[in-house]
């Protein structure tokens, strides 16, 4: 059994879902995994942010738009006009669904409710169009299956046992569609995983089933060793470690999320990150073992702020970071590099949302200076302990450029350094040098 997770892109019109439906037809057992139509979840947020804000007229004409374009999806998607009827009433039952919240007052709760649509009409349109086509599929309902518990983690047990009830209830069926992003939380209500999204559904989905494989499905040829928006000729990576994917996608690979990372990574299934564009391309696969030593790639993590606590009570202190971190605790900010000296101690953090209410409780502490508009290069390979001058190097590549931190020795996989965003272009130029010294 594989599963197989496809992205918004993957299936953001007719013709896309087409490829997706000729891709899975292999007569291979799988489950597939949709994300919503590209779009769709930006759309669903606004129309809840005009639910919050009572401007339900505006809502209202919102949802009327989207229903009008998914119209135009079913008309092309479908031949037959038994089919396109059938769909347009599942389409039609959605937005009724969401105008429903027009009539009434908006919670939170119905929120979750609201941005859940997309990936239910998504994995609809799929199924129905594979009927029309001939072939066999079982819609399962992410909702039935998938939940979150009282701390907003999976709950491991309850989604093993009731997706593996629910594919004995099939048995036969070869081919799986189901939702990714949406769940249910502890008390029953709709919710979603937030982190990761659909490739953390994809991941939790293959180790339920002890899957041999999860694949992601994107517009991108594997994870690349560089950033393509800014180098040129930039090479897919062909095989990764779990924690040297996890260190790119947490330091601005968007191709995954990290957290989509660690299921696979602890019950030791391999992942691929393939594309629909070529998908006769490996890929990279990402699997327990590093594959050669080296510099392998280069990422970039921009909109980050730094903070530099200076305090003489620091001196000799224990006790001091634990007070540090508390602060970022209490306004749940999550802290991505850390540098220390005797007398001082410097953070950064890609969540600014806190920030002002951060520096007013850091301030007990001593003085602290805050610099925005900064970028952390993460240089990951597997060569921290094991090549002498490796270090050296990287260093040297950034000669002509202002280093504002340095995190090393931390991982074996990654040496990260906090520059301007204005040098993010030079520095990520200049380490691109290094990806030819790779050692198999």
């Amino acid at each position: 059994m594989k599963v197989l997770k496809f992205g918004g892109t993957s299936v953001g019109s007719a013709d896309r879902i087409k490829k997706v439906a000729a891709l899975i037809s292999n007569g291979e057992a799988k489950v597939v995994v949709l994300s919503a139509m590209s779009g769709t979840t930006n759309s669903l947020v606004q129309i809840a942010n005009y639910l919050f804000e009572k401007k339900n007229d505006l809502a209202a004409q919102l949802i009327e738009g989207l229903r009008s374009q998914y119209f135009d999806v079913v008309m092309e998607l479908f031949t037959k006009e038994e089919s396109q009827e059938i769909v347009k009433e599942l389409i039609n039952s959605h937005f009724d669904f969401l105008q429903g919240f027009t009539q009434d007052s908006f919670t939170i709760h119905e929120e979750k409710a609201v941005l859940a649509q997309g990936e239910l009409i998504s994995t609809a349109l799929l199924h129905y169009y594979l009927k029309e086509q001939g072939i066999s599929s079982c819609l399962l309902r992410a909702l039935q299956f998938m939940r979150i518990d009282k701390d907003l983690e999976p709950d491991h047990f309850y989604i093993k046992e009731n997706l593996n009830r629910l594919l004995n209830e099939n048995e036969g069926e070869q081919l799986f569609i189901t939702q990714g992003f949406i769940c249910r939380n502890t008390y029953g209500e709709i919710d979603n995983l937030k982190r990761g999204g659909s490739d953390y559904t994809a991941s939790l989905i293959g180790v339920a089933l002890e899957a041999n494989e999860v694949q992601i499905w994107t517009d991108i040829d594997g994870m690349h060793n560089n950033d393509p928006r800014v180098v040129d000729e930039t090479n897919p990576i062909k095989q990764l470690s779990f924690d040297e994917a996890a260190e790119l996608a947490y330091f601005g690979a968007k191709i995954l999320h990290p957290s989509s990372i660690l299921p696979a990574k602890n019950a030791n299934i391999p992942v691929r990150l393939k594309s629909t564009l070529s998908p006769d391309s490996p890929g990279t696969l990402i699997t327990k073992e590093a594959d050669g030593r080296g510099v392998k790639a280069i990422a970039a993590k921009d909109g980050i702020s730094a903070i530099k606590i200076n305090s003489g009570r620091m001196l000799l202190a224990y006790g001091f970071l634990r007070k540090v971190f508390e602060i970022f605790e209490l306004y749940t900010t999550p802290i991505d590099m850390i540098t220390t000296s005797e007398v001082a101690v410097s953070v950064t953090v890609d969540d600014a949302t806190q920030l002002s209410n951060i520096q007013q409780e850091l301030e007990k502490y001593g003085a602290v200076e805050i610099d925005s508009g900064q970028t952390i290069i993460c240089v990951v390979g597997d060569f921290i302990k094991k090549e002498k001058g490796m270090a050296a190097d990287i260093l040297d590549k950034f000669r002509n450029i202002p280093i504002r931190m340095i995190s090393y020795g931390g991982s074996n996989h990654n040496i990260s350094f906090l520059i301007n965003t204005s040098d993010k272009e030079l520095a990520l130029k200049s380490l691109n040098e290094l990806l030819s010294l790779i050692h198999i």
